[in-house]
């Protein structure tokens, strides 16, 4: 039997632990808890607040874990209480974004002076809107579209290009923005390259997203 293949996604792996906050501090908790079963042997109290707080971190592992699948995946809504958005805001030409409990980026904008939250998401080629919010902006499908293959949760649906009139957020207007109707996507809107290309710059400082747009407009108000 061959074994490379075996060690080299093994080495592979090991790799990946300082890129992913979550991976490193359940391996750090893990390990927390074998010292603490060892420490115990000799100082039983030090030894059980090892391993309690070894639990402890694991279980807000799991919980982080949770909160980013509720938001990507539509089978969790239910199981899981939907959490206020940090509050984006408006700096000079800058529109900051705080990262979000879940590891994500959130936008409350207008989709034709409809309001919904979006996740921003630099993998995602187009933006994409649930068919609740098609419905509620008045977004319809265009008749020569050709259905768009997408990647989901729930495996690969189809989807139909729109075009939004105007989408708002902070101080950035953005009109006849081509978008996708991706069933698939829950109630999660997501906001893809082809408007984060429209920036003038898009960066990330000290955990929070900013945008600058080349035309900055008055900053739209978000809700309470």
């Amino acid at each position: 039997m061959d074994l490379a293949p075996v060690f080299d996604q093994l080495a592979q792996s090991i790799r990946e632990i300082p890129r992913s906050g979550l991976l490193l501090a359940a391996f750090a908790a893990m390990v927390l808890g074998v010292l603490g079963s060892f420490v115990a042997r000799r100082n039983l109290a030090l030894g059980r607040a090892m391993r309690f707080g070894s639990t402890l971190t694991l279980i807000a592992v799991l919980g982080l874990v949770v909160l980013q699948l509720s938001r990507l995946d539509p089978r969790f809504a239910i199981a899981v209480p939907q959490f206020g958005f940090p509050e984006q805001v408006v700096e000079g030409t800058e529109t900051r974004v705080p990262l979000h409990v879940d590891g994500h980026y959130w936008l409350e904008a207008e989709v034709n002076g409809h309001r919904a939250a979006f996740l921003v998401d630099t993998g995602a080629t187009l933006t994409a809107v649930s068919e609740q919010t098609a419905q509620a902006a008045g977004l319809e499908a265009l008749d020569s579209s050709v259905p768009v293959r997408l990647q989901t949760a729930n495996g690969t649906v189809a989807a139909h290009m729109t075009n939004i009139e105007e989408m708002r957020f902070g101080n950035v207007a953005a009109r006849g923005l081509d978008a996708v109707i991706a069933p698939g996507l829950g109630d999660t809107n997501v906001i893809g390259m082809n408007l984060l290309n429209r920036m003038a710059s898009v960066r990330i400082e000290a955990n929070e997203l900013i945008l600058t747009p080349n035309n900055p407009q008055p900053p739209l108000e978000t809700q309470e």
